[in-house]
C-alpha cells in the first residue's frame, strides 16, 4: 500500500509542479518577418529543441511554435535559435560500433533550430542531439554548412579520424593574424571553435557577440541528512534440517522506528535549468528489535523463544534527481536510487525461555535495493523527503533461510553548502 502511495504522490505533484514553471523573457520572429516579444518556456535544452512553448503575457494560455512557423527564437540573456536547412551529418563518434568504415560524409537535408555560439562577420552555431554534437557556421550571408569531423573504422578496425573542419577554417576563414598552427591546434570542441571564431572576427574588426559568455557549470551540494526510519523484517524458514520443522526459525518482527544519519554529494547538471542532479549519500543505519513467540510441539511442552536482531549497516545509495520548481526558493523532487548496504557485526539470535539457544543466523555481508522518493527543498537550504526502500533480503546465499526486509524513512536535510 505505501508504494501506491508513494507512487500517486509523485504522479501528482510532478503535473502540479510542472503546470507552475515560470516563462521568461523572449521572442520570436516568424515567416513574415515579424519579430513578437513574448514569454517563453526555458528548459535550458540540452538537445537542440524542435519546438517551443511560449505566452504572450502571464495570464494566456500557452501555445507551441516549430521550425514550420518560426525563423528565430530567442531568451533574453540565456539562448538564442535559428531556423536553417541544412546538410548534416550525424555520425556518432563516441562509440566504436558505431561507426561507418567511409571517411566521406552520409549527408540528409534537415530544418533544424540551431543554436548561435557566436555572430558577427562569421557566425558559430551548434547542434546537439542524444549526446552527438555538431558544429556549423557562414560567413555573413553566406549558406550555413556544417564544419565536418568524423570517425571511422579503417583497414584492421583501426580507427581513423576525417578532421576536414581545419581545412574549412583554414580555407574559408583566413586573416593576417591567423596561422596554419593556429588552425591545427583547434580541437573540435565548443571552447575551441568559440575562441577561434572570436579570434577571425577580432581580425577582421567585426563585433563578435559571444551567447556563451556565462559558462554553465554544474552545482555541488553538500547536506546532513538524518532520518526517521519505520522498518519491519520476515524471516522465512524454507527447509527443515536436522529433524526440526521449518517453521522454528520463523519470525515476524513488527515494525520500529530507528535512527539512521547520511551526508548527501549531490552534483546538479549544467543543463535543463538544473532540475536533474546526480546523488550519493553514505548512511549508517542501526536497527534492533526483538519479537517472543511460540513453538508449538506435538508431543512435548510448547517454548517461548525470544528472537533478537542487531543489525548495524554502512549503506551507499548511488542515483538520480529531478527537481520541480515552484518559485524562485522552493521545489519539489523526486529520486531513483540504487543502494549497496554493508553489514557490521549483525546477526539474528533466538533464546529460549531457559536461557538455551535455539539457533543464530548471520546477516549477510553485502546486499543490494532500489528505492525511491519524494521531498521538498527551500532556499537550498532546508530539506525533508519520504523515501520508500523497497524490500531486500539480508539472509541472500543462506540456503535454508529467507528474509523481507522493508522500511521506510523520512529524512531531513541541512546543505551545509
Amino acid at each position: 500500500m505505501k508504494k501506491k502511495i508513494l507512487f500517486i504522490l509523485i504522479v501528482f505533484l510532478s503535473i502540479v509542479s510542472y503546470s507552475q514553471i515560470s516563462f521568461e523573457k523572449g521572442y520570436y520572429i516568424d515567416n513574415s518577418d515579424n519579430k513578437v516579444d513574448c514569454l517563453i518556456r526555458n528548459l535550458d535544452w540540452k538537445n537542440n529543441p524542435t519546438q517551443f512553448e511560449y505566452k504572450l503575457s502571464e495570464e494566456s494560455e500557452g501555445k507551441i511554435l516549430d521550425t514550420n512557423f518560426v525563423k528565430e527564437f530567442g531568451i533574453d540573456n540565456d539562448s538564442r535559435y535559428v531556423r536553417a536547412k541544412v546538410n548534416i551529418e550525424k555520425s556518432d563518434p563516441n562509440f566504436a560500433s558505431a561507426l561507418t568504415n567511409s571517411p566521406q560524409p552520409q549527408f540528409n537535408e534537415e530544418q533544424l533550430f540551431l543554436k548561435i555560439l557566436i555572430q558577427g562577420k562569421a557566425n558559430l552555431y551548434t547542434y546537439s542531439v542524444n549526446n552527438i554534437t555538431k558544429y556549423f557556421y557562414n560567413i555573413d550571408s553566406s549558406d550555413i554548412e556544417q564544419l565536418i569531423f568524423i570517425k571511422y573504422n579503417a583497414s584492421g578496425n583501426i580507427i581513423q579520424t576525417n578532421q576536414y573542419y581545419k581545412q574549412q577554417l583554414w580555407l574559408n576563414l583566413k586573416c593576417e593574424s591567423i596561422l596554419m598552427n593556429n588552425v591545427n591546434r583547434v580541437e573540435y570542441k565548443k571552447n575551441d571553435l568559440i575562441n577561434f571564431f572570436i579570434k577571425y572576427n577580432t581580425c577582421n574588426e567585426s563585433e563578435a557577440v559571444n551567447y556563451q559568455t556565462k559558462q554553465k557549470r554544474g552545482t555541488f551540494n553538500l547536506t546532513l541528512r538524518p532520518r526517521l526510519n519505520n522498518s519491519s523484517l520476515t524471516v522465512i524458514q524454507e527447509h527443515s534440517y536436522y529433524g526440526n520443522p521449518p517453521s522454528s526459525l520463523n519470525v515476524d518482527f513488527d515494525s520500529k522506528i530507528h535512527f539512521g544519519f547520511g551526508i548527501e554529494s549531490e552534483f546538479i547538471l549544467p543543463f535543463n535549468k538544473n532540475k536533474w542532479g546526480l546523488l550519493i549519500e553514505p548512511t549508517y543505519n542501526i536497527f534492533k528489535n526483538e519479537k517472543t513467540y511460540e513453538i508449538i510441539k506435538p508431543y512435548s511442552p510448547n517454548i517461548f523463544v525470544t528472537a533478537t536482531i542487531d543489525y548495524k549497516s554502512f549503506e551507499l545509495p548511488i542515483g538520480v534527481r529531478h527537481y520541480f520548481f515552484l518559485g524562485d526558493e522552493s521545489r519539489i523532487f523526486a529520486n531513483a536510487l540504487f543502494t549497496t548496504a554493508f553489514t557490521l557485526n549483525s546477526k539474528i539470535d533466538y533464546i529460549r525461555e531457559d536461557g538455551s539457544r535455539q539457533g543464530s543466523l548471520e546477516i549477510y555481508k553485502v546486499n543490494y535495493n532500489f528505492s525511491i522518493g519524494v521531498g521538498y527543498k527551500n532556499r537550498n537550504k532546508y530539506s525533508i523527503e519520504l523515501r520508500n526502500h523497497f524490500k531486500k533480503d539480508i539472509l541472500k546465499m543462506n540456503a535454508l533461510h529467507t528474509s523481507k526486509f522493508n522500511s521506510l524513512s523520512i529524512i531531513f536535510g541541512y546543505t551545509i553548502f
